[in-house]
């Protein structure tokens, strides 16, 4: 149940967004990260005190100059516009980092409901299996081993104490 990895070329695979409206929407992004940290470090104050500077000083000046790159930004992308539009991602790209982003977003979920050691099992053996194409016994082993070694080395050696879920309750842990 492995998925498919042959590898292609990009005149197979449909661009999925162009470089153009990613540098518009993230210096977008950045201008409004800089108004709001601007405004904010002006409303603190940021200025030079009898004392020195105050808090806002330092961030205000580099929001000053997040927002002049942030400007420059938008200005290279509109003269851009003329040159054409480059793909940004390709399909097949894009289709190779969900297979990642999706699996950890589910672990990220699923350790809240099941704990660090349950989910780290699921997301290893299930990733190993699923994406790898890796036998299902190697996958799991591979899963318990490596859990059982985070267990040892962070609940036992470091005495650090992790999320845990419903399946480490159910055994005393």
């Amino acid at each position: 149940m492995a998925i498919d990895s042959t590898p292609t070329t990009p005149a197979d695979s449909r661009p999925v967004v162009g470089t153009r409206p990613v540098d518009i929407v993230v210096s977008l992004l950045l201008l409004a990260f800089a108004l709001l940290l601007g405004w904010d470090s002006w409303r603190i104050g940021m200025s030079w005190a009898s004392d020195g500077p105050q808090a806002g000083y330092f961030p205000f000046y580099l929001s000053l100059m997040m927002g002049a790159a942030s400007v420059y930004g938008l200005v290279q992308a509109w003269r851009a516009r003329a040159a054409g539009d480059p793909p940004f991602v390709l399909r097949d790209q894009f289709v190779r980092v969900m297979q990642v982003f999706v699996p950890t977003l589910a672990y990220c979920v699923a350790m809240q409901f099941l704990g660090l050691y349950v989910a780290s099992f699921l997301l290893i053996a299930g990733f190993m299996w699923w994406t790898g194409g890796i036998a299902p016994w190697i996958s799991l082993l591979t899963g318990f081993l490596f859990t059982a070694a985070m267990f040892v080395t962070f609940e036992i050696a470091f005495n650090v104490i992790m999320p845990k879920g419903p399946l480490e309750a159910a055994f005393g842990f």
